[in-house]
C-alpha cells in the first residue's frame, strides 16, 4: 500500500490524499528499451560506444522522461485551477544529487537497477558519476531543497525561484592545511535534469534614472534604466514522494541582451566585442562573489535584484490567467522571502503595480502586504542584509524612490500611534542614518511582510524581544514561529536505508510522509534484538563512511572509535574553536602524562566546514584543526585513541554518509546566536546522540529527546547577556582554568605550527583578548560534558538505547511538519488534490 500523508486532525482542509500515480514502466524491458533509446537519440552513441557519462545521461533521461507528462500536466492544472500556491523565493538551494531522489520518488529504483545490470552496468557506478549542484552555502540552501521536496510531497501547488550559478559555492581544497578555493564548475559534463527556455526570458533593467510624465491628468513616475540584461529560466522538475506530483524549481541564467558586436569584433577588438556578454553573465557566474569589495557588493544586490524581478514577472505573465484581476492576488500567490536576500522583491512588486499596471499607490501597496512573508533566518546584526542608500540609488533608482515613500508612510504610523519619540523613530525606520545613510532590509520585509517567522522557538522569541522589539509592539500578532525541518527521503530513506528498512520493519510502510509514526520505536529500545539489529546498521553505515573517507581523501578511520562529528559552515559563533580546544586538551592530557592513553576512549573527531573567502579568522581555525590533526594523528603517544579528519569540499553527498555514521552531533554555538540549525536534526533522527548548548533548535530537540538521551553545557542566553553586562574578561577564564590555560599555552607554543609561534597567535589574542562568542566562558562546562559523553559511551548498550530513542521522539522535525505549520500560520495554501 502506497505511503500516504497524514491529515491534520484539526484542520481537515488540510488532510492530504494523493493524487493518481502514473505507471511506471512495469518491466525491466521496458526501462532497457527506453535507456538504450535515449542513448541512441540523446547522445547519438550505441551501448558498446557510449562513455561513463553518456550511460549516466540516458539513465538520468530516462528518469526525467518518466516525470515530464506528469509535471506539464500538474502545471495546467494548477493554472486552470488558479489555486492560490507559494512562490519560494531562495537566493540558495542546496539540492543534492538528484538521481536517487527521482528514482526513489517514482518508484523506479529496482527496475533501474536490475535494467541496467542486464546491459551490464553497475547503478553504483552511475550514481558516482553524478555532480551535486552547489548552488548554496550551508543550512539556508539545504532547507530550501527540503521545503521544495515538502511542498510536492504534500501536493501543495509552488514553484521555487533561484539563480543558476554557473560556478556553486567554491570547491574546497586544503594546501598545507589551508583552505584553497577552487570553482565548483558543476555544469562541465552537463546537466541532465534541466530545461532551458530561452524563448522565455525576461528583460532585467539596471541604473538609468527616473522621470515623471502626465498620463491623463495623473502626475506618475517612470524608471529610464541604464543598461538590461536577459534571464533565462531553466526548469528542474520537483517530484513528491509516490504521488505522483511534480513541481517546478525555476533557475535564472543573466545573459547579454546584445551578446556579440560584429562591427567590432572585424575591427580587431576582440574583447570589447563581447564585454557586454562578459558582464552580463557574471550576475549569475558566481554564488556569492566575494563582497569586501565595492564591486562585489554591487555584483551582490544584482543577482538578488536579478532573480526576483525575473520571479515576479514570471509569475505575473505565466502562472495568471488574461484579464486577471490583479486585486485579487492575495487569493492567488504569496512570495515567501527566504531571509533578507530576495527582500528587494518589495520595492520590484510595488513597480510593477504602480508604474507598470497604473494602480493606485494605497491599493498596490494593501495588496503588496498581504502577499508577501519574511522569513528570518539569524540573530547576528552583521547578517541582517543593509544596503547603501548610494548603491541603491545607482543601480536601482525608482526602487529607492519606492523604499522612501514606503518609509515615509509607515513612520507617519509610528508618530500617530508614539508621538515625536524620535530615539523609536530613527531606531524603527527602514533608512538607517549611520554609519551611512542605507536601506535596512529585514526592516523593509517586516513592514512589507503579512507575517514573519522565526525558524526555532528561541529564535523566534528572541527575534521579537531583541532583534526587532519595536516591530513586535507595533504589528501585534504579525510575528510567528516555524521551526525548521528535514525531508526524511533524502536524510533517512535515501542517506540510511539500512536505518529505514529497521524502522519499516518495526513499524510498517507510512512513516517516510508521517515521521510522528517514529514514536512507535519508543518500545522497540527496550527490545535487546531490536538494540542490537540497530548496532549492526550503524556499525555498517561507518564502515560505509570508512570505505569513502578512504577512497576520496585518503584517510583511515580506526574501529571501535566514536565517531564525534562537527559539520556546518565555519563561523566564530558556531565554535569549531571550541572543540578545537577540547581535541587539545585531550591531547595534552596524555602527551603530560596526566592520563594514559589506554584510559581515554577512542574517537575520530570529523570536521566539514567551509570558510568564506573573506573571513580571515574562519579560515585561520580551519589551518589550525587541520594542524592540530596533522600533529595528533602522528603521535606515536596517542596511540590512535585520537584522530581528527577534516575531509575538504563537504557537501550534501557527503554529509549523506557522514550523518548516518555519526556517534555524536556537536551542537555547541553559543546560547542566542543560533537561529535554529538542521543539522541538529538530521543527525538526531539518523541515531546520534547530541552535546550541545540551549540554542537554536538544540532547544525543542533536548525537550522531545529527554535530558538523560542529550548532553547539555554552557551558558543559557540570559546567562550570556548578563556576563556581557557585567563585563566579559575572557583573560579570567584563561588564569582560573588548568585544561584551558595548558591547552591554550600548548596553541600558543607552535606545537602545532612547527615551534613557529606566530602562525596562530591571532586566534590566541582572540580568545584571551575578544572572545566575541564565549568560547572560554563555556569550557569547563563542556569539557565537564565530554566527560559524561565518555562515560555514556562506554556502556553501548545504553548509549544504543538512547539513540533509538532520540530517532523515536524527534519525528516532530520533518519538513513536511514545517510545511504544514507555514500553511497553517501564514500561507493558508491548502493542497491541490
Amino acid at each position: 500500500m502506497p505511503d500516504q500523508i497524514s491529515p491534520v486532525s484539526s484542520k481537515p482542509s488540510h488532510a492530504l490524499a494523493l493524487a493518481p500515480v502514473p505507471t511506471p514502466p512495469s518491466t525491466v524491458d521496458g526501462f532497457v528499451k527506453q535507456f538504450l533509446e535515449n542513448l541512441n537519440l540523446e547522445r547519438g552513441v550505441t551501448l558498446s560506444t557510449a562513455s561513463p557519462n553518456d550511460r549516466y545521461i540516458a539513465l538520468a533521461t530516462t528518469v526525467r522522461d518518466f516525470l515530464v507528462a506528469r509535471w506539464l500536466e500538474d502545471i495546467r492544472r494548477q493554472k486552470d485551477a488558479q489555486a492560490k500556491g507559494v512562490c519560494y523565493l531562495s537566493a540558495e538551494y542546496l539540492l543534492g544529487r538528484q538521481l536517487d531522489n527521482n528514482l526513489l520518488a517514482t518508484r523506479l529504483t529496482d527496475i533501474a537497477t536490475e535494467a541496467l545490470a542486464s546491459c551490464g552496468i553497475d547503478i553504483d557506478d552511475m550514481r558516482a558519476l553524478e555532480v551535486e549542484p552547489g548552488l548554496g552555502n550551508g543550512g539556508l540552501g539545504r532547507l530550501a531543497a527540503c521545503f521544495i521536496d515538502s511542498l510536492a510531497t504534500m501536493s501543495v501547488p509552488s514553484i521555487g525561484y533561484g539563480i543558476r550559478y554557473e560556478y556553486g559555492i567554491f570547491r574546497q581544497t586544503f594546501v598545507g592545511g589551508q583552505q584553497v578555493e577552487q570553482p565548483d564548475a558543476w555544469l562541465t559534463l552537463g546537466s541532465p535534469w534541466e530545461f532551458a527556455h530561452p524563448e522565455s526570458a525576461q528583460t532585467i533593467s539596471f541604473g538609468g534614472h527616473t522621470e515623471t510624465y502626465d498620463d491623463g491628468g495623473v502626475t506618475r513616475s517612470r524608471w529610464v534604466p541604464g543598461w538590461n540584461v536577459q534571464a533565462v529560466p531553466y526548469n528542474y522538475m520537483v517530484p513528491g514522494y509516490h504521488n505522483g506530483r511534480v513541481n517546478t524549481l525555476r533557475l535564472w541564467r543573466a545573459v547579454a541582451t546584445d551578446a556579440f558586436d560584429l562591427r567590432i569584433f572585424n575591427s580587431g577588438d576582440y574583447e570589447e566585442a563581447v564585454r557586454a556578454q562578459t558582464y552580463a553573465e557574471n550576475i549569475s557566474k558566481v554564488l556569492y562573489p566575494e563582497d569586501s569589495t565595492p564591486q562585489g557588493k554591487e555584483l551582490r544586490l544584482q543577482q538578488q535584484y536579478f532573480f526576483v524581478a525575473a520571479s515576479i514577472r514570471d509569475f505575473l505573465d505565466h502562472m495568471l490567467t488574461p484579464g486577471f484581476d490583479l486585486s485579487k492576488l492575495p487569493d492567488r500567490v504569496i512570495f515567501q522571502l527566504n531571509d533578507t536576500h530576495p527582500v528587494i522583491a518589495v520595492p520590484e512588486f510595488m513597480r510593477v503595480l504602480v508604474d507598470e499596471e497604473h494602480m493606485e499607490w494605497d491599493a498596490a501597496w494593501e495588496i503588496t502586504q498581504q502577499c508577501f512573508a519574511y522569513t528570518c533566518h539569524t540573530l547576528l546584526p552583521e547578517a541582517l542584509e543593509v544596503w547603501s542608500v548610494e548603491l541603491l540609488g545607482r543601480l536601482l533608482p525608482r526602487h529607492l524612490e519606492i523604499i522612501y515613500r514606503i518609509n515615509d508612510a509607515f513612520l507617519e504610523e509610528v508618530r500617530e500611534r508614539f508621538g515625536d519619540d524620535e530615539m523609536r523613530i530613527r531606531n524603527m525606520s527602514i533608512i538607517a542614518e549611520f554609519p551611512e545613510r542605507s536601506v535596512r532590509m529585514a526592516y523593509l520585509a517586516t513592514v512589507a511582510g503579512a507575517k514573519v517567522n522565526g525558524v526555532a522557538e528561541l529564535h523566534s522569541q528572541l527575534l521579537r524581544e531583541k532583534v526587532l522589539p519595536d516591530f513586535d509592539e507595533f504589528y501585534p500578532g504579525k510575528f510567528t514561529n516555524v521551526t525548521n525541518g528535514v525531508t526524511p527521503r533524502r536524510f533517512l530513506r535515501l542517506a540510511n536505508p539500512g536505518l529505514a528498512g529497521l524502522i519499516t520493519d518495526a513499524l510498517g510502510a507510512g512513516w517516510t510522509v508521517d515521521l510522528e509514526r517514529l514514536r512507535g520505536l519508543e518500545s522497540f529500545a527496550e527490545d535487546p534484538e531490536f538494540r542490537a539489529r540497530f548496532a549492526e546498521v550503524k556499525a555498517a553505515n561507518k564502515r560505509v563512511l570508512s570505505d569513502v573517507l578512504r577512497a576520496r581523501d585518503g584517510f583511515e578511520v580506526s574501529d571501535g572509535h566514536m565517531l564525534d562529528v562537527m559539520v556546518k559552515r565555519l563561523h566564530e559563533y558556531k565554535r569549531q574553536m571550541l572543540k578545537v580546544l577540547h581535541i587539545v586538551t585531550s591531547y595534552e592530557r596524555i602527551v603530560s602524562g596526566r592520563v594514559k592513553a589506554e584510559d581515554v576512549q577512542g574517537r575520530a573527531f570529523i570536521f566539514g566546514a567551509k570558510a568564506a573567502p573573506g573571513y580571515a579568522m574562519a579560515k585561520r581555525i580551519i589551518h589550525l584543526i587541520n594542524a592540530v590533526g596533522e600533529v595528533v594523528n602522528n603521535d606515536p603517544r596517542v596511540e590512535g585513541r585520537l584522530q581528527v579528519l577534516f575531509p575538504p569540499n563537504y557537501n550534501v553527498t557527503l554529509a549523506e554518509r557522514v550523518i548516518p555514521a555519526a556517534d555524536l552531533s556537536e551542537q555547541i554555538s553559543l546560547a542566542g546566536k543560533e537561529a535554529s540549525g538542521t543539522g541538529n536534526m538530521k543527525f538526531a533522527l539518523n541515531g546520534a546522540l547530541t552535546i550541545g548548548t540551549d540554542d537554536g533548535a538544540n532547544v525543542e530537540i533536548r525537550e522531545l529527546v529527554g535530558d538523560d538521551n542529550f548532553f547539555l553545557f554552557g551558558m543559557t542566553e540570559p546567562e550570556v547577556e548578563e556576563l556581557w553586562t557585567r563585563g566579559y574578561k575572557p583573560a579570567e577564564f584563561y588564569q582560573q582554568d588548568e585544561d584551558l590555560r595548558r591547552a591554550i599555552d600548548l596553541i600558543a607554543s607552535g606545537a602545532f605550527s612547527n615551534g613557529d609561534r606566530t602562525v596562530f597567535e591571532p586566534i590566541v589574542s582572540n580568545l584571551l583578548y575578544d572572545d566575541r562568542f564565549m568560547v572560554l566562558a563555556d569550557y569547563a562546562s563542556y569539557i565537564r560534558a565530554q566527560d559524561r559523553v565518555d562515560a555514556a559511551y562506554a556502556d553501548q548498550d545504553a548509549w544504543t538505547k538512547a539513540a533509538i530513542l532520540n530517532i523515536a521522539r524527534c519525528g516532530f522535525f520533518s519538513s513536511d511538519r514545517s510545511i504544514r505549520d507555514y500553511i497553517d500560520r501564514i500561507w493558508h495554501t491548502p493542497p491541490m488534490l
